[in-house]
Order: structure tokens, then C-alpha cells, then sequence
């Protein structure tokens, strides 16, 4: 099996993300490539995918909407999983429930699930307005990502690839 690991990051902790999946993948014998959703591939050569987008105002940035809009058919006809990364404070802010809705994703690719994972928060990162929001609610800086919980989602991607390929390969 060949996957392809794409994000969407915007200040580089979302890409920083995907790497740990596609390590975890690949340290699980699955051949597989990470690339920026702007730098996708054909997605022809690839038996499964996993799609991440930063969280900005409670969506995915744009480019990430407009891969999985141009490529639904094809992500909806192989495994696929998809994850997003935004909330960031302790406690998160927004709140993990109103964090981001990427439930039309999610149907348009028949994702197999969808994962948020808190963010890193770096104010010398942002625009202005996005300080200013980081500030009004009150949002301390820091890395909140759980990478415990990132590499155990990944090695459960990597179960569910391999589970797969022995069914259809017995």
C-alpha cells in the first residue's frame, strides 16, 4: 500500500503534524509521501490518504477546501482520513466541540474519520488580525499539540492500511 499524507498548514505546526502521521505510516511499512495540498501529485499512484488542514475562524484554510472539492471522488473511493489543527490553550480555545465543522468534508469524501488536535500558537506568526483575536480571547502562546495522541492515530491509520491490504490481498 502507497499513501499520501497532504496538509494545508499555514505557519508550519499543521505540516509538522502530517510528518508525524507519514513517519508513523512509513515506520509502519507503508510506502508514503507528504506534501503541501498545493504540491499534491496525481493521486492516481496512491492506495489511501490522509488530509490535514490548519483551522482558521472555525475552517479549514482554502486550499484544502478546494483539493478535496477538485479530488472528492477519487479520496471517497479509497481510505481516506482526515484531520484538522487549530484549538490552542489550556483550555482550548474555542472549546473542541465548536473548534472547527468540517462535517461537509467528512461527507464528501466518505472520510473514515476526523481527528482535531490542538495547535502551537506563536504570536510572531500571525497577521494582525489573527493576534488580535489570539489576544481578545485571551489565548496564551505555546504548543498545545498532544504528539502522544498523533503517533497513536497514526499507528491506528496504519492498522486499518494493512487490515485492508491482507483482505484484498489474502
Amino acid at each position: 500500500m502507497k499513501a499520501l499524507v497532504a496538509v494545508a498548514s499555514q505557519h508550519g505546526a499543521t505540516r509538522e503534524i502530517a510528518d508525524m502521521i507519514g513517519a508513523t505510516l512509513a515506520g509502519r511499512g507503508i510506502e508514503t509521501d507528504i506534501c503541501e495540498i498545493d504540491d499534491a501529485p496525481s493521486l492516481d499512484a496512491y492506495d489511501a490518504f490522509v488530509v490535514g488542514s490548519a483551522v482558521y475562524m472555525g475552517g479549514w484554510i482554502k486550499s484544502a477546501r478546494t483539493f478535496v472539492e477538485r479530488h472528492a471522488d477519487e479520496l471517497a473511493a479509497r481510505p481516506t482520513w482526515l484531520f484538522s489543527s487549530g484549538p490552542v490553550g489550556d483550555p482550548p480555545k474555542p472549546e473542541s466541540q465548536a473548534a472547527v465543522n468540517v462535517s461537509d468534508v467528512v461527507a464528501a469524501v466518505h472520510a473514515r474519520e476526523h481527528r482535531l488536535f490542538s495547535g502551537r500558537l506563536e504570536m510572531a506568526r500571525l497577521g494582525l488580525v489573527q493576534r488580535t483575536v489570539a489576544r481578545a480571547v485571551h489565548v496564551a502562546e505555546g504548543d498545545y499539540r498532544d504528539w502522544d495522541a498523533i503517533e497513536e492515530w497514526g499507528t491506528a491509520i496504519a492498522t486499518a492500511i494493512a487490515e485492508e491490504t491482507a483482505t484484498h490481498n489474502p
